[in-house]
């Protein structure tokens, strides 16, 4: 196989035992890479109820077929995937930079950790040779200076290193891996996941060539995607970069606020992505073989927190921002600073404070529960105080908020869950879903939990496709097909920035990956591996007892607190026939059952009838 490195590696932390397998060419077509081959090896590599912190619940990093080649965006990316502390299903992430390439060119396309260090190690993978190394003394560093002192001690500047930090090592259940110092397998708590197995960093080094089937083709389809990039398929990223998104949404009033208690934001002029890039963007950078750009990192001029810097997306923004009422930009970047020192999921820790927040306001946590800290919405100092306590598990509040906000609000009670903003555990991104309610319907079936990334649903409803304000028969339709879509690019683990420079999206896509591999694949053929990965990860969630309908739901404030703010939106609420309808209408457009659960059938049609065991009530 060109563009594939043909194997997989297996490391055992417990014993140390390392071993390679091959990749096949049929497994390679029916699943890709990234997160296709991920959940289909975390499938065959783990046992039904596995605790996700046991040492049996696989760890798998996984390239993608472009890895390592010169494809843009394609070329840079790696996924990591593994039943998740946080949703108990399946769990992933993607990130860019300069880790994935170097893995891929060390001669692997995935790598499967099991087992548990009997103390902090890091796994140093240099082509074939791979060991594992002492990290006592990288306890409770960050990830970017784990990643600084591995480089140093091995005597390489250009290694690469993906790593967790103190959240991580502490179990925080939204903890992330970081590579490249901002860039981060964010969602799902997979940095937690690291830290249960004692595995501090994988450190990587790839000499190999990665080479393609097509030298020729391969390079004027790369000059085309490049020369597409220039133009205005890209524009939003590399000038204002996601924080964009905060004007737009404010102004659909779908800019969820004080924890989902209005949708829009008084303070947004502040926080916006025009004030952001005037007064505190410094420089704009971009991955390996990417021609965008889109890496916006701030500084803090002045201030308490001058010199404070980060890269900061929309979603990061926001959280850490309106949706905790602080319209203080040096503020929001310093909390996002510490939740990249700590190792946490910068979506998720802002979403947790804003929950802390709005139970304090609510009398549900008092300020001595509280160590004193005035929770009050719009106090970003409170918002810098908690992220590091979050991240260091410091303090009463601080270790309850690290378990996620659907797990504290079960400690705390008093009613805590109606203030939980989470599906299935993970906590919702920045859209208000009341007022976008095919978001809502895609966010609510998302295999990982709340999620902008699994399917786009919010798209159509903020380009004006739809009406935002129903959920009506036809949504399942595009929710589905967007799914399959995005679930392609995600085992191509091609970045999303760039989706709009492919203009016939699937058929582009199957090129792309001929091209590279050799391997014949169309539009339709594309789109069944999409579908087939949607199926997969849906049998691993039933599996695990989180893949029905019960579990496909939306938060109390969405479908019980209408929006108060004035404008189009006001009054706005996901009510309950609506979205059973939605349900049913998406279950069909699947082949699913009225509960959500695909039938043998279904299974059949895309080579999955060794699963069937599941939906039949047993285990494959």
């Amino acid at each position: 196989m060109f563009a594939y490195a043909g194997r997989i590696l297996r490391v055992d932390l417990t014993t140390g035992k390392v071993s390679t397998e091959p990749l096949s060419e049929e497994m390679a077509k029916q699943y890709i890479g990234g997160i296709g081959l991920g959940i289909r090896l975390l499938m065959d590599n783990s046992k039904k109820g596995t605790d996700p912190f046991s040492p049996d619940n696989p760890l798998i990093f996984a390239t993608g077929p472009l890895s390592g080649t010169m494809g843009p965006t394609a070329g840079n990316g790696y996924a990591v995937v593994s039943k998740s502390p946080a949703t108990m299903g399946v769990g992933e992430g993607k990130a860019h930079g300069f880790f994935g390439p170097d893995l891929k060119r060390a001669g692997y396309d995935a790598v499967i950790i099991t087992g548990k260090a009997d103390k902090l190690k890091y796994l140093w993978i240099d082509d074939d040779s791979v060991q594992l190394m002492d990290a006592e003394h990288l306890s409770g560093k960050s990830p970017y200076a784990t990643d600084v002192a591995i480089r140093e001690e091995l005597g390489d500047y250009y290694i690469r290193v993906s790593a967790i930090g103190e959240a991580g090592e502490k179990l925080c259940r939204f903890a992330a891996i970081i590579n490249d110092e901002f860039r981060a397998i964010g969602r799902t708590g997979m940095g937690a996941v690291m830290g249960s197995k004692n595995l501090k960093a994988v450190a990587v080094r790839g000499t190999n060539d990665v080479n393609v089937a097509d030298l020729e083709g391969f390079t004027e389809f790369v000059k085309m995607i490049h020369e597409r990039m220039k133009g205005p398929a890209t524009t939003k990223y590399k000038t204002l970069g996601t924080p964009a998104n905060v004007l737009v949404l404010n102004a659909l009033q779908a800019l969820a606020t004080r924890n989902f208690s209005q949708a829009t934001f008084e303070g947004a002029e502040k926080v916006s992505g025009e004030y952001f890039n005037e007064h505190y963007v410094k420089k704009i950078v971009g991955c390996a073989t990417c021609g965008m750009r889109c890496d916006h990192i701030a500084v803090v001029p002045e201030g308490p927190y001058k010199g404070s810097t980060s890269r900061l997306e929309f979603e990061c923004l926001w959280s850490l921002g309106p949706l905790c009422g602080v319209d203080r930009l040096d503020a929001i970047i310093e909390a996002m600073r510490l939740a990249n020192h700590y190792g946490m999921d910068g979506i998720s820790v802002g979403v947790v404070v804003a929950f802390a927040m709005d139970l304090y306001e609510n009398g549900i946590i008092t300020k001595e529960q509280a160590d004193g800290l005035d929770l009050s919405f719009g106090n970003g100092d409170a918002v810098v105080e908690l992220v590091k306590r979050i991240g260091k598990r410091e303090g009463w509040l601080g270790d309850v908020l690290a378990e996620g906000t659907k797990r504290a609000a079960e400690k705390i009670g008093k009613g805590a869950e109606k203030y939980a903003c989470h599906i299935k555990g993970l906590e919702l991104p920045g859209y208000d879903l009341r007022s976008l309610k095919t978001a809502a319907l895609g966010f609510s079936i998302s295999f990982r939990g709340a999620c902008h990334l699994r399917s786009g649903a919010y798209s159509p409803d903020v380009k004006g496709k739809v009406d935002r304000f129903k959920i009506e028969k036809g949504r399942g339709k595009i929710i589905a097909k967007n799914g399959d879509l995005y679930n392609a690019i995600d085992s191509l683990i091609v970045c999303k920035f760039s989706r709009g420079t492919y203009y016939k999206a699937e058929e582009e896509l199957a090129q792309y990956y001929t091209l590279a591999t050799g391997i014949p694949m169309t539009a339709e053929e594309l789109m069944k591996d999409g579908d087939r990965i949607e199926n997969l990860a849906r049998l691993f969630n039933v599996r695990e007892g989180v893949g029905t309908r019960a579990y496909d739901t939306l938060p109390y404030k969405i479908t019980n607190v209408p929006i108060p703010d004035e404008g189009a939106a006001k009054g706005q609420y996901v009510n309950d026939k609506e979205f059973q309808l939605g349900l049913d209408d998406y279950y069909s457009v699947r082949g699913w059952t009225k509960d959500g659960i695909p039938t043998v059938e279904k299974l059949k049609e895309l080579n999955l009838s060794e699963y069937a065991n599941i939906v039949k009530g047993g285990e494959s």
